[in-house]
């Protein structure tokens, strides 16, 4: 299945809906093109994965076992904000609002694609985090990260 990458900058209207770009459209599972769910990332910015994809995230959750509480409070703490989102006639989803205040998205959104999900970024928070790090830093980062990953 293909994966989505790229970067899209579009404006939110008066009603807090975004359009979903067509390059990004054109990966979605045809079986599943309207249904998302939306939630807090890790950094101040929004997960976005289409109904397909989250079904396969809430396939590891079920394996995590809620009885510790770590476990729990990772699993809590990850659902709490998330929700379901839907693909207007007009190819817009409405982000709410509670989250688009959480990352600071407010007349413009970043969106990228990163394999399985798209984030959602405030154009000055992602040039904050894009500013943190240097070039340099970033190639010693992936080289540890994908070092033993054949490309």
């Amino acid at each position: 299945m293909p994966s989505f990458k790229g970067t899209y900058e579009h404006s939110i209207d008066s009603k807090g809906r975004v359009s979903l770009p067509a390059k990004v459209r054109r990966y979605l599972n045809p079986a599943y093109p309207d249904n998302f769910t939306i939630l807090r990332g890790l950094q101040r910015c929004l997960y976005l994965y289409p109904e397909d994809r989250w079904m396969r995230v809430e396939e590891k959750l079920a394996k995590i076992s809620n009885l510790r509480v770590d476990s729990a409070n990772v699993i809590r703490n990850f659902l709490r904000n998330a929700d379901d989102i839907t693909l207007d006639n007009q190819n817009r989803l409405a982000l709410p609002s509670a989250l688009t205040d959480w990352a600071g998205i407010s007349q413009k959104v970043i969106i990228i694609g990163v394999g399985d999900r798209l984030e959602l970024w405030s154009p000055e928070e992602l040039d904050t985090v894009d500013a943190s790090m240097s070039e340099d830093e970033y190639a010693k980062l992936f080289e540890q990260i994908m070092g033993d990953v054949s490309l």
